[in-house]
């Protein structure tokens, strides 16, 4: 199906998309494995594309979500937000680096997206969200396998970028990582899966370097890429 036929399937379906979620009967598709080059040469960015009635779901579920999720959110939270942009983190780092924070501490996470513990995830969710069925119908989401080459395959980790829920929930996921590094005091930004913390001494940023590597790698099961912190 096509985006433009998805009015027209709805109208002469009635009802029936609503019931099968309220029902449990509901049960996203595949996606469909697309990869894109990525800016270091020979490395590319798997994307999974969900269908059109797939997505209309995934969107539905993300504005809800959003509504109840965003306003809890760290204000140093930039990616995937509403009236955030890059440039809002930029002027932060730039604004507290001129007080004197020169040292930065510049955190990459190995394929975060591609390793999101599932787990971990629905329990999270659950601590805010009380309705099982919405709970039932993410955890569906999230498993709902991979197309490559017409081979269906399991995806029992990670989030696949390119559906509207995506972002929203790896927010969700790292808003733990946004709140230990407000209870430490840190001065940071986050844009998605990348981290700026600063500090005011070369020995400050590579002691918060070795503590922020061991809470995202032993709490938050997350890898820390070491090559490129």
């Amino acid at each position: 199906m096509e985006v433009g036929q998805l009015l027209d399937w709805i109208r002469s379906h009635p009802g029936q998309l609503t019931k099968a979620i309220k029902e449990g009967t509901y049960r996203p598709s595949p996606v469909k494995r697309a990869s894109i080059p990525k800016e270091e040469p020979g490395k590319f960015r798997d994307l999974g594309i969900p269908t059109v009635i797939d997505r209309l779901v995934q969107q539905a579920t993300a504005q809800v979500l959003d509504w109840a999720y965003d306003r809890d959110f760290s204000d140093r939270s930039f990616g995937f937000r509403r009236n955030m942009r890059a440039h809002h983190a930029l002027r932060v780092i730039t604004a507290e680096a001129d007080q004197g924070y020169r040292w930065a501490v510049d955190m990459d996470l190995a394929k975060f997206f591609d390793t999101v513990n599932h787990s971990r995830l629905i329990r999270k969710l659950s601590l805010k969200i009380k309705d099982g069925r919405v709970i039932s119908l993410i955890h569906k989401m999230l498993r709902s396998g991979v197309q490559i080459k017409g081979e269906i395959k399991p995806t029992e980790i990670g989030l696949m970028q390119g559906g509207p829920l995506s972002p929203l929930l790896a927010n969700i996921y790292l808003d733990e990582l946004d709140k230990e590094l407000e209870k430490r005091g840190h001065r940071f930004a986050r844009y998605a899966d990348d981290l700026i913390c600063i500090c005011k001494s070369r020995r400050a940023a590579e002691r918060t370097l070795a503590s922020l590597t061991r809470f995202v790698q032993e709490k938050m099961l997350l890898k820390v890429n070491r090559e490129k912190s």
